[in-house]
């Protein structure tokens, strides 16, 4: 199937919009603006709101959390205005790729999690629920925040590809972002499994 020069375009200037959109990183420009140490120094090294919670409080967390989460919403809603229904998961890739290699600090930032949920909020609201649900349930049970974020990921990719599923390759979009966000979590992963640090 051959995607008209047009629509490809405006498909690879969302992705790119998506990543410099990303590539804003909230926490490290309150640390900035407020004199404080970049949060990428201390705990887990993690410019997130769960790093943040540890290093600022619970109030510099929440708002993070909730710009990240709204910045994703944006970009998503721009997304489906301009794009077909199965590109739209790949422009959440290009938003998390953004988070995680942002070009604004560095090329070391989030592992996307906050992104992903408000992304899928807009896409999928039900599932982003779901996944909040899937969140709380697994940390309840393992007291982990990474292992909760995985819950949810699965979630919000599994609703994603549901939602989105006139075509296979919102599907592939999805699981790839998914995928991706599992894998940026490969320190606490050998940490906690493989003995190493």
């Amino acid at each position: 199937m051959t995607m008209p020069a047009a629509h490809l375009l405006t498909f690879i200037f969302m992705i790119a919009a998506a990543y410099v959109a990303g590539s804003v990183n909230f926490s490290i420009l309150a640390f900035r603006f407020t004199g404080r140490d970049d949060p990428r120094r201390h705990g887990s090294g993690n410019p997130g709101a769960t790093n943040v919670l540890r290093q600022a409080g619970i109030g510099w967390a929440a708002a993070v959390l909730l710009l990240d989460v709204g910045r994703a919403i944006s970009v998503a809603l721009m997304a489906q205005s301009l794009l077909p229904f199965w590109q739209v998961p790949w422009v959440g890739l290009g938003l998390i790729l953004g988070n995680r290699f942002p070009c604004f600090h560095g090329f070391k930032g989030g592992k996307g999690v906050a992104n992903y949920l408000g992304f899928t909020l807009a896409v999928a609201p039900v599932w982003a629920g779901a996944g909040i649900l899937a969140w709380v349930t697994a940390h309840l049970a393992w007291r982990t925040p990474f292992l909760s974020s995985f819950a949810m990921v699965v979630v919000l990719a599994a609703g994603t590809a549901i939602t989105l599923d006139t075509d296979w390759r919102a599907g592939v979009g999805a699981a790839v972002t998914a995928l991706f966000i599992v894998a940026c979590h490969h320190r606490n992963i050998r940490e906690r499994w493989g003995g190493q640090k």
